[in-house]
């Protein structure tokens, strides 16, 4: 939990409140970013515009509300900020990107449960097939100036992940045991990955129930969108006190 004073934020959502902590420390950039956006109301009245049950809730998208916008505090895209001790695990949250140091505004929190979590997915044609799929979505996501990038997921997998490896190669028991237990998504970790990754920049707290209620929503199938908006009404950056 965070210490007394701590700086928190609160989301208040049309399904609850969601409250996290911030690992300033760890990723000072995607911390800044989010609460200077925050502060100047960028989220307010905005959607969770992308949602996968048993993998992760995503909004932040504050100008075009579909995943194709979103432009950082800073004026521009920043660099990712990885560490070997933030992890996708359950209840993070960390920055969505379009390719290396593509962060902008939208972010996502980790949905996938300990229930949900294999090793099934860590060898090479798994993985290969994966990223195969994310190519495939992100086509339909961001459109012609993604594909002017990466015109094939061979394109992809090798540019932006930096080509394919089996992903157990570089996973600890450490790291491993910690998935196992509290569930996540291990496959979108920077330093778990020779290339690429989502910069994990904050841990909720209270109301993953609210998480797991959005992630539970109906949606559409060809862009993960739900069918009835779920709104960030906004968001209120304050301090932690200790109950």
């Amino acid at each position: 939990m965070p210490a007394e004073g701590e700086e928190i934020a609160i989301l208040h959502t049309s399904m609850g409140d969601i409250t996290w902590r911030f690992f300033p420390e760890n990723a000072p950039k995607a911390v800044e970013n989010f609460i200077t956006l925050a502060k100047d109301g960028k989220y307010d009245n905005t959607i969770f515009h992308r949602v996968i049950k048993d993998f992760m809730v995503q909004g932040g998208d504050y100008e075009n509300h579909n995943g194709t916008g979103g432009t950082s505090a800073f004026g521009s895209a920043f660099e990712d900020e990885f560490c070997d001790t933030l992890y996708n695990i359950r209840g993070s949250v960390a920055m969505a990107n379009s390719g290396v140091n593509t962060n902008g505004s939208q972010f996502f929190i980790n949905q996938a449960g300990a229930d949900t979590f294999s090793t099934d997915g860590l060898d090479y044609d798994a993985t290969y097939e994966y990223y195969t799929g994310v190519y495939n979505q992100w086509v339909q996501q961001y459109g012609a100036n993604f594909v002017a990038q990466y015109q094939n997921a061979d394109d992809f997998i090798n540019g932006y992940i930096g080509g394919i490896f089996p992903l157990s190669y570089a996973i600890s028991d450490e790291v491993m045991n910690l998935y196992k237990a509290n569930g996540g998504n291990i496959h979108l970790d920077g330093p778990l990955r020779a290339k690429g990754g989502h910069t994990v920049f904050a841990q909720v707290i209270d109301g993953m129930d609210v998480v797991d209620a959005i992630a539970a929503v109906e949606v559409n199938t060809e862009d993960n969108k739900p069918l009835e908006d779920v709104k960030l009404i906004s968001v209120e950056i304050t301090t932690y006190k200790a109950q």
